[in-house]
């Protein structure tokens, strides 16, 4: 028996804007609109792009020494996080692999947390049973949008005067439109922007407001992708998983100093030693010299033909203007410039390892 796709709160509102529904995750969500993914994309690049992500798990963490509690998991620094700050970090396995990655905000009495679509259903029963002590609570009546774009505070101050001292990666509690709303600078595309945690009953009316603005235009799943390709960003399922650690998948950065020192999280054997002496893999951004895109699954070959690691993503980068892909390689096949062949329809096409991300980034810091 087929599970129906759920809907989110905007449901409606994407098929009224011709949305093209298709499932993610086990929701229904809008792949483009009838501008096309090129045309969302550059406007995400130019002016601002509203995208619909309540699919993503909002959680709430509520209890004594949460964040010291919630770090036995993670291996990043989470009890120096000051009031109002969010962190990137991300959940290992005993075997130092990536379970899921997240955004951690600390809201002053409680954490507030943001997983993937595709692991809520495994996230929230882990830290449940693992967080002892703690209130583990999944927020089911809020709408979740990401407003993206260097136009995104002009078009969003319209609505929240507030936002206008956030820095990147700040969080806070304000209204919009008289709503209370979480409102955290931060984003999936590389660009300014806000992701904005809106009450069920106000999120359609609150989006229809902020899509009157006339540089701002909705978008869907497809630019959401090559936006995040070209930024760099990874993909849980793709370029992050249980297997890859993450000093392989270059997050090394999401573990400060005192967490490499205490090592007291799962997985710390193997991601030390890493940091230590090196991983055998690395994940790289890949240039294909020629006009065909690698995608997911692609063979990377050296010169002589011999298999040294595998495309996780890959398509087209408009902005960038040609093809795109990210893989992880050998460590000694991982220095930027160095020449490769993929493996795209039975035929070697040409290569070069680049350094990520493809374009610069543009974030409010």
């Amino acid at each position: 028996m087929t599970l129906k796709a759920k809907h989110t709160p905007l449901y409606d509102l994407h098929c009224e804007l011709g949305g093209k529904m298709v499932d993610f995750a086990g929701w229904e969500m809008p792949v483009q609109y009838p501008m096309g993914i090129m045309g969302e994309h550059n406007i995400c690049r130019t002016k601002a792009a509203l995208f619909d992500v309540s699919h993503m798990g909002q959680v709430i963490l509520r209890g004594h020494n949460v964040a010291q509690k919630l770090e036995a998991l993670v291996p990043s620094a989470l009890i120096e996080l000051p009031v109002g700050k969010a962190r990137y970090t991300v959940l290992t396995n005993a075997n130092g692999g990536i379970k899921d990655d997240l955004i951690v905000s600390n809201a002053g009495d409680h954490l507030f947390l943001v997983v993937n679509a595709s692991m809520r259903d495994k996230d929230i029963p882990y830290m449940t049973q693992a967080l002892d002590g703690i209130e583990v609570r999944e927020i089911f009546d809020q709408a979740l949008i990401a407003l993206q774009g260097p136009a995104a505070e002009q078009v969003l101050k319209a609505h929240c005067n507030a936002i206008v001292n956030l820095k990147f990666m700040e969080s806070i509690t304000a209204t919009i439109n008289g709503v209370p709303c979480r409102i955290s600078r931060l984003g999936y595309t590389g660009e300014d922007g806000f992701e904005i945690s809106i009450p069920e009953s106000k999120a359609e009316d609150i989006t229809r407001s902020i899509l009157d603005h006339p540089d701002c235009f909705p978008a869907g799943l497809g630019a959401r992708d090559s936006l995040r390709m070209e930024a760099g960003l990874c993909l849980y399922g793709n370029d992050i998983d249980e297997n890859k650690s993450p000093v392989e998948a270059n997050l090394s950065w999401t573990i400060q100093k005192r967490r490499r020192l205490e090592g007291n999280f799962p997985g710390a054997t193997r991601i030390l030693r890493e940091l230590a002496d090196g991983p055998s893999q690395k994940l790289v951004g890949i240039k294909p010299l020629g006009r065909a895109p690698a995608r997911a699954g692609v063979e990377v070959q050296n010169q002589n033909g011999q298999a040294i690691g595998t495309i996780t993503s890959g398509g087209f980068g408009p902005t960038f203007d040609g093809p795109i892909a990210m893989g992880y390689v050998a460590i000694n096949q991982a220095k930027p410039g160095n020449q490769v062949n993929l493996v795209i329809r039975g035929k070697q096409q040409p290569a070069e390892v680049c350094t990520l991300p493809f374009i610069k980034q543009n974030y409010q810091r």
